[in-house]
């Protein structure tokens, strides 16, 4: 479950941190929605805090700073990480979160060079197909 958790709160992490602003709305009450079921008293902390964050990764983004993006992922991994300790039915609700987020509409394509984070676990005899952007599936039967 450890490792399960860590990959859980790693890629929610990058989510939150790396979506485009026409997404961040989302991300934002969704990030306060988790905390709500835990720590309501936070919530709107957390929801500015990661605003804040947001904002300081597109001018780092603006003057090809890396390491504050990288930062501000690990920060929101450690931060989500307690939460799901705190509460571990919240991983199932984190991963729903994630794939909500993911599958927004945006406005803007993603930078080239950008960090890709994909995670998939397959049970018997699925099959699992990823891609970093577009993916075209052709099955002969």
């Amino acid at each position: 479950m450890d490792a399960e958790l860590s990959a859980s709160t790693s890629t929610a992490a990058t989510t939150v941190v790396q979506l485009p602003a026409t997404v961040g709305e989302q991300a934002r009450s969704a990030v306060g929605s988790l905390w709500r079921r835990v720590h309501p008293e936070r919530a709107e902390t957390a929801q500015a805090e990661l605003e804040d964050g947001r904002v300081e990764v597109l001018v780092a983004r603006r003057v090809g700073d890396e390491q504050v993006e990288q930062a501000l992922v690990g920060e929101w991994q450690g931060r989500l990480r307690r939460l799901v300790v705190a509460d571990p039915e919240l991983v199932d609700e984190l991963r729903r979160v994630v794939v909500r987020l993911r599958s927004a509409p945006a406005d803007v394509e993603p930078s080239r060079g950008a960090t890709i984070t994909m995670q998939a676990t397959a049970f018997g005899t699925s099959r699992v197909n990823q891609a970093g952007r577009d993916l075209h599936l052709r099955t002969e039967e």
